[in-house]
């Protein structure tokens, strides 16, 4: 350590031939401190004096400047901590839920979702910098033409948003809510678009389609019928295991884990539908065992069952199984529900709320739900043996009576 004058305190401190550098030594409180102020050459002895000067200055004013810069420093990590990307903010938003979707499906749709539509304008911004006009730079174009998409992204975004004030990356009012924000500046989805529902099968028709796909002998063709015969959806069906089915009380019981509500779900089972499990193969019968396996004994997929009804309708135009309220669109395997609602409304005279609770839909209030689920398996069983009784046989033309009035 050399001592160089002018300013005290001031060292030159050669470390080595080439490591050279200034050092201020100077005593602030009770504390002394060793402040570097650069390298030798790049320093000069002029440029060293001038701040040894200055810290001196600041030592003289109250001003610790070791400290002042740890502090310093310390805010920068903290500000650079509490900065996150819209793209980071989402990935981690997405890991954290996880857990709580039922499939890896969700989370891709989440993925794409916002990578197509909202990640090219917010994706690369900080959380805290995104305001009201950022998310309408995403929705406004798309919210006429792809509303039901342009919805679900404004609500993913709003979550996102959501995590990241929880989280302490931003603060104040989200500016992707939808009530008393964005329904002042966008029109209603309802008023945009047209709700599509899945084309279905007249009920009229239910019985030659029955028919014609007992027929086909494949897995997919006896799981199709089996969601036909319980009303179930096709997910709930093709994910059945042995082990959910009493034969002897009849009854089928749908896992929460598989269900759109989260809860249990049990299923009178028609004898029709009895008669086909019976028939399946006695070595996929293990409890654990899926009912309706893939060649591969994996779950099957739903495009199984599509391609089903698209070996069906084979290449005849329009296809002979459609929904002639949809433009003559193909029917799907989901449509059969709307199939059988159609009928049990329009057939019978068994009661709407029954009706819902056989399509595992929510009947008003939680007490009204928790009647209907516990009380009424015997009239549900009446329901679904009237609908396997009526798809079995032909639709008779001429006069019809209803079901409702041969019931009164």
């Amino acid at each position: 350590m050399h001592p160089v004058g002018k300013v005290a305190g001031l060292y030159l401190q050669v470390a080595g031939p080439q490591a050279r550098s200034w050092i201020l030594r100077v005593k602030i409180g009770d504390k002394r401190r060793e402040i570097g102020l650069g390298a030798y050459p790049a320093v000069s002895l002029k440029d060293a004096q001038t701040k040894a000067q200055a810290e001196r200055e600041m030592v003289r004013g109250g001003v610790d400047p070791v400290l002042q810069r740890r502090a310093a420093e310390s805010a920068l990590r903290v500000a650079q901590a509490s900065e996150i990307t819209f793209s980071k903010a989402a990935k981690e938003f997405i890991s954290s839920r996880s857990v709580e979707w039922k499939n890896a499906k969700h989370g891709d749709q989440w993925r794409n979702t916002l990578a197509q539509y909202a990640e090219p304008i917010l994706g690369k911004m900080f959380v805290r910098h995104i305001t009201r006009e950022h998310v309408l730079q995403v929705l406004e174009p798309i919210w006429t033409t792809k509303t039901e998409t342009a919805s679900r992204v404004r609500g993913r975004i709003e979550n996102v948003l959501d995590w990241a004030r929880v989280k302490g990356y931003r603060s104040g009012e989200n500016p992707a809510l939808w009530r008393g924000n964005l329904d002042h500046l966008l029109a209603k989805p309802s008023k945009v678009a047209k709700v599509r529902h899945f084309p279905a099968l007249p009920f009229q028709q239910a019985a030659a389609f029955i028919k014609e796909l007992r027929s086909i002998d494949s897995t997919g063709a006896r799981c199709l019928e089996f969601a036909i015969l319980t009303g179930a959806r096709s997910g709930e069906v093709r994910g059945a295991r042995w082990g959910e089915f009493d034969l002897e009380s009849k009854i089928w019981s749908v896992p929460g884990d598989r269900m759109k509500l989260g809860k249990e779900h049990r299923v009178p089972l028609p004898p029709a539908a009895i008669d086909l499990l019976k028939a399946l193969p006695q070595s996929d019968k293990p409890r654990t065992g899926l009912v309706f396996p893939s060649p591969r004994g994996k779950t099957l997929s739903d495009m199984t069952l599509l391609a089903v009804i698209q070996r069906m309708n084979g290449d005849s135009k329009p296809p002979t199984w459609r929904d002639p309220k949809q433009s003559d669109a193909a029917i799907v395997p989901h449509g059969f529900r709307s199939t059988f609602k159609d009928w049990a409304t329009e057939m019978t005279n068994h009661p709407r709320e029954l009706i819902e609770v056989a399509l595992a839909h929510v009947p008003g209030d939680s007490s009204e739900m928790a009647y209907w689920r516990s009380e009424v398996l015997e009239r549900r069983r009446r329901l679904m043996e009237d609908w396997a009784h009526f798809i079995s046989r032909p639709f008779p033309t001429g006069n019809v009576v209803n079901l409702s009035r041969a019931h009164a």
